[in-house]
């Protein structure tokens, strides 16, 4: 039995960057030797085994043989004679095909320290065709490490799969896991661009990769394309340190702009209704979480609003506030303003403008939360009127709030 350290532990390590997890293969073993040394089975595809100690992953070297379409369609071989060679031809890019033994020496037999030397994004093999996940983990990773590129071949295979209709078998759950965790890198957009480049953006998320080519307003957006402003805000909203649903918001906030007819361009009257309906039939066909799915269609819808705060009256913004439910809700309200101040930024040339409008909008909430719904409704005898009341309280609270200059 021989142990090696694999995969992305081997690649930081070499990369100088922190190790989250360390994985192992074990060749040379079975399962049944794997369970008398105290291992734990975890693994019901492959045998995967947890360290009776440290709880780290071990796996049995294996190979795989393609029986069928999609992430699912293999058949593994976990035999004592599969070497780590074998092993390591079957993983995606040759970055994480290294492996390193327990005496400390390098097994690279697929270059893998080249290409990081290089800073390139390459696949392994043929094998790389086969599981059309490893597209996404491609541009996953490709937002990982934005300084990276993507080796020409490598782009050419993506092309080829998606001809070829292997994208077509992802799972729903699997597409978007993986786009949640691209969402959350360094760069995000690198992810869409590298899907878009190789074709795989037009069948995943064909109402993203529609915006790539439309105009906009060059006076309001000076890049003027609105993929590239759209890649600007997500890029934002990774700068800024945000959450998943801020990042999925920015991403899908004006998809309502690809369906706008050539006639009204650059304008984009009514875009913000069409990104909500696109942007509800993206979450339901992706199985997107709840938080992220109601974010997404509060941005795509009040964002217009939210810019214009200024020439909003007090009752509008009252209207607004209630709306959104944001005395309920403060936390959504403000992933809401975090989304719009990306959008704000995410522009050619306007990363440093002042952005007044969550101010503005935090000052009439504080104002409204003054407002003492009890003490009206205990007042007025008529319940019907409550509300009435209650909202004219609010909008008096919120005029006189906003007259008084910011500090």
């Amino acid at each position: 039995m021989q142990i090696f350290t694999v995969g992305g532990a081997i690649r930081d390590e070499l990369l100088g960057l922190p190790i989250q997890d360390r994985d192992y293969v074990v060749v040379g073993a079975t399962a049944e030797e794997m369970l008398a040394r105290g291992f734990k089975p975890v693994g019901k595809d492959f045998p995967v085994f947890l360290h009776p100690h440290s709880h780290a992953e071990y796996a049995l070297a294996r190979t795989e043989r393609k029986t069928g379409h999609g992430y699912h369609g293999f058949a593994f071989d976990s035999a004592p004679a599969v070497t780590l060679s074998e092993d390591l031809a079957r993983r995606d890019l040759t970055i994480n095909a290294i492996a390193r033994a327990a005496d400390g020496s390098l097994i690279d037999p697929y270059r893998g320290v080249d290409d990081l030397a290089a800073r390139v994004l390459r696949h392994v093999g043929p094998a790389f065709a086969e599981d059309p996940v490893r597209v996404l983990r491609l541009a996953r990773f490709a937002a990982r490490f934005p300084e990276f590129t993507i080796a020409p071949e490598t782009l050419e295979l993506v092309r080829s799969m998606v001809v070829g209709g292997e994208l077509d078998h992802l799972v729903a759950e699997r597409v978007w896991q993986e786009f949640a965790k691209g969402l959350m890198e360094v760069r995000p957009s690198r992810m869409f661009e590298v899907l878009c480049a190789g074709g795989a953006l037009a069948r995943l998320l064909p109402e993203l990769d529609r915006l790539f080519g439309v105009a906009q307003r060059a006076d309001y957006h000076p890049e003027v394309d609105t993929g590239v402003h759209v890649l600007m805000v997500v890029d934002q909203s990774a700068q800024r340190g945000f959450a998943l649903p801020v990042r999925w918001a920015a991403l899908l906030h004006d998809l309502g702009k690809g369906t706008t007819p050539e006639t009204d361009l650059p304008r984009h009257p009514g875009h913000e209704e069409r990104s909500v309906e696109l942007a509800g039939e993206v979450c339901a066909r992706l199985n997107v979480p709840v938080d992220c799915r109601d974010l997404a269609l509060l941005v795509a819808r009040c964002h217009g609003k939210i810019h214009r705060a200024h020439e909003l009256t007090a009752a509008t913004i009252v209207r607004l506030l209630e709306k959104t439910d944001a005395l309920r809700r403060p936390g959504r309200f403000e992933q809401l303003l975090e989304a719009c101040t990306c959008d704000f930024h995410g522009r050619l040339g306007w990363q440093d403008r002042p952005y007044l409008a969550p101010a503005l909008f935090r000052q009439a909430l504080v104002a409204m939360r003054s407002v003492n719904a009890a003490a009206i409704a205990h007042a007025c005898p008529e319940r019907a009127q409550i509300a009435a009341r209650l909202h004219a309280a609010r909008v008096a609270a919120v005029r006189q709030a906003l007259s008084t200059p910011m500090a």
